[in-house]
């Protein structure tokens, strides 16, 4: 019964945010079938209206239409995403054909696409709001981007393709969390992991009694190629170990093996690109992007990969002189780079990174430093609502205010790691703000930060506090965006955009007021000395020719694969050597250097919304490298300069052009010349 079921009736709860005490798993596929059901009545309305279309009648109605599905698809794949116990995995499982057939049914709907398209023409002649334009604008470029021009047969081709789609990407994410848990690495002897922090220790100590390894300590595995315990673990063999596990998922084998899953993954998005009049999908994708053309991401890619592999080299050759000096010489292998790179750094700077964790304590990082840099910058505060129960005991609420202290919305925090998270860190809406449907946006960051025994601190890597910094610059986009229609809420922009903002979110870390209140030491209370501050800016571009390389490597991987026609796709093509062709190509096949992700667990492309796409990263921090020099330019963490980024940029969600949206703000296009310098890779 519709009673029955939290999730088929609007939420009672603050913000809108799901009864998730009351939610069991058995509810989500009946809720869904009944929303499909409810959603396509909505659609059958407008697509059969006698009246003549006009944007009241067909595209506001459209965006109207749909809210119960979009309630339950937001609560839902943020459990699956978060907490994907065996029945949630099931119930992904069986959902992920439905949704894809329904989305066909929707956006592929002839008789809609007459109707948008018939407004699209009149917009001329319409008088409409700049946001009302655009809305016009984007639903009929979406929907013809979609399909929905094809004839019968095509359309029923291309439904049969996003089905099976969507169960490969589904079982791509569903391989790759079971053999990360799998090939978590089981250590006997404390011994072996020297070099932790008692922290680290009492986290591996815990997953291992999470797992029934009572004396033992288990080291789970992160979603990218490297670790963060491979910078301070004395013991080659043991990093070797880590290494290893990390760079053999989804290619060992057996049931969780996903290197044929990918290349069935290939070849119908190439075939589907082909139907959709695109040589690849690589094409197909771009097209509606700010990039344009995949000709465009090589262009960068190419013109960055030299100087990147250049320095890459150079740190090597650097790495190898101490590994030659010491007690044991060796080959510098990829396992060993992070732990020599920390060799480097100490006796280039006179500084431990690892020795760091100390003045890094998640709450105080969270409370005193992310929340303390909104407040400066936009006058928000936050408060802990332990009332209110989200989707996991470890997932905490708290209430956002704006500076005239009227309610915002909800972030929710989902710091820890566990088997059933998905590896990576993220942000995701579970309500999504809409002036039309009166909601407030409920947004989450997930992180998978090891989780220490009870009673312990959280001590966080400067890489984990890098990590919060830049999730919460997406919290705040969905937070902060004000627009009329979901269409347009928080994060919903072009793709190669939407690291923008949580990128230049990054650089208020080394702020020194932010600084200065977060970074204190967990048993003095000690500020994070000035000199080491200073050492940490001098060593800013430090390794940034490693790191540049592994993030370009994988970009490069992902165009390599989708920039594939439907006819060169080789159903028996080996995974291995099509990765080695393609990184010998764009010279970023150092074998010390791995790719950030390999393909079977490239779960951005293969799983995730970032097929053709991980480019985004990078082509956004063209914008935040300018973005970060405007800042320091007009005095940096100030409420004015917060105020004019937030009103010309987030505020304005996806109801505009991005790049027009970015002029707007900067008063000129982007220049690429500060991210050349911050990365190191000028002349």
């Amino acid at each position: 019964m519709v009673h029955e079921n939290p999730l088929l009736s609007p939420s009672t709860l603050p913000y809108r945010l799901p009864d998730y005490a009351r939610i069991r798993p058995e509810h989500y596929l009946p809720a869904f079938e009944w929303a499909f059901t409810e959603h396509l009545r909505e659609i059958e309305q407008i697509a059969t209206s006698a009246a003549p279309p006009t944007f009241e009648n067909t595209v506001v109605a459209l965006e109207e239409s749909g809210r119960m599905l979009e309630d339950v698809a937001h609560a839902f794949y943020t459990v699956a995403s978060a907490d994907a116990t065996a029945p949630i995995q099931q119930v992904d499982e069986q959902l992920a054909p439905l949704m894809a057939a329904h989305e066909d049914a929707v956006r592929l709907d002839a008789r809609l696409y007459a109707r948008v398209r018939a407004v699209h023409d009149q917009l001329d002649t319409l008088t409409l709001s700049e946001e009302d334009r655009y809305l016009v604008e984007r639903h009929h470029r979406e929907m013809a981007h979609a399909g929905a021009a094809l004839d019968a047969d095509d359309k029923a081709r291309l439904s049969e393709l996003n089905r099976r789609l969507s169960v490969l990407t589904t079982t791509f994410e569903k391989n790759l969390l079971a053999d990360t848990n799998e090939l978590a690495v089981v250590f006997e002897d404390a011994a072996d992991l020297d070099g932790l922090s008692e922290g680290e220790l009492s986290a591996a100590a815990e997953a291992a009694r999470g797992r029934g390894l009572d004396g033992a300590w288990v080291v789970t595995l992160t979603l990218f190629t490297g670790h963060p315990y491979l910078s301070s673990l004395t013991n080659r063999r043991a990093r070797e170990r880590i290494m290893a596990a990390s760079r053999s998922r989804g290619s060992r084998g057996g049931t969780h093996d996903n290197r044929g899953v990918l290349r069935d993954i290939v070849r119908l998005r190439a075939e589907r690109a082909a139907l959709l009049g695109y040589p690849s999908h690589a094409a197909y994708i771009t097209a509606d992007q700010t990039a344009g053309s995949p000709e465009a991401v090589e262009e960068m890619h190419r013109r960055l990969a030299v100087p990147a592999a250049r320095n890459a080299a150079a740190e090597y050759a650097a790495l190898q002189e101490i590994a030659d000096r010491s007690a044991s010489p060796h080959q510098i292998a990829a396992h060993d780079w992070a732990f020599y790179t920390e060799k480097v750094r100490a006796a280039r700077y006179d500084l431990d990174r690892a020795a760091l964790r100390p003045w890094f304590e998640a709450e105080r990082v969270l409370k005193d430093g992310v929340f303390r840099a909104a407040d400066a910058l936009y006058g928000l505060s936050f408060r802990e609502r332990d009332d209110l129960v989200a989707y996991h005991p470890d997932a905490r609420v708290f209430e956002v205010f704006d500076a005239d202290g009227s309610a915002l919305g909800l972030f929710v925090l989902d710091l820890y790691t566990r088997d059933s998270k998905r590896g990576g860190a993220w942000m995701n809406p579970i309500v999504s703000q809409s002036a039309m449907r009166g909601t407030h946006p409920v947004v989450v960051n997930n992180l998978n930060v090891s989780k220490p025994a009870a009673g312990s601190p959280t001590l966080l890597t400067l890489d984990e506090v890098t990590t919060l910094f830049h999730e919460f610059g997406h919290a705040l986009h969905g937070l902060l965006a004000t627009v009329t229609y979901p269409h347009f809420a928080g994060t919903n922009v072009f793709r190669d955009f939407v690291e923008f903002p949580s990128q230049v979110n990054e650089m208020w870390i080394y702020w020194p007021d932010v600084l200065a209140a977060y970074a204190r030491h967990i048993d003095t209370g000690e500020p994070l000395p000035a000199e080491i501050v200073r050492r940490l800016h001098d060593s800013e571009a430090f390794n940034q020719g490693f790191e540049t390389s592994e993030y370009l490597a994988a970009a490069w991987l992902d165009q390599a694969w989708h920039r594939l026609s439907s006819g060169e796709v080789d159903a028996e093509i080996d995974v291995a050597e099509f990765e080695a062709a393609a990184l010998a190509d764009i010279g970023l096949d150092h074998p010390a250097v791995p790719t950030r992700y390999s393909s079977a667990y490239f779960a951005h492309i293969f799983s995730g919304g970032y097929s053709a796409g991980y480019y985004s990263y990078i082509w956004s921090e063209v914008l935040d490298a300018d973005t970060v020099e405007w800042f320091r330019e007009n005095g940096g963490l100030t409420r004015a300069n917060g105020e004019r980024f937030r009103a010309r940029l987030l505020g304005v969600g996806g109801s505009k052009d991005p790049l027009e949206a970015y002029r707007d703000f900067r008063g000129r296009d982007a220049e690429i010349t500060p991210l050349l310098a911050r990365r190191g890779l000028t002349a």
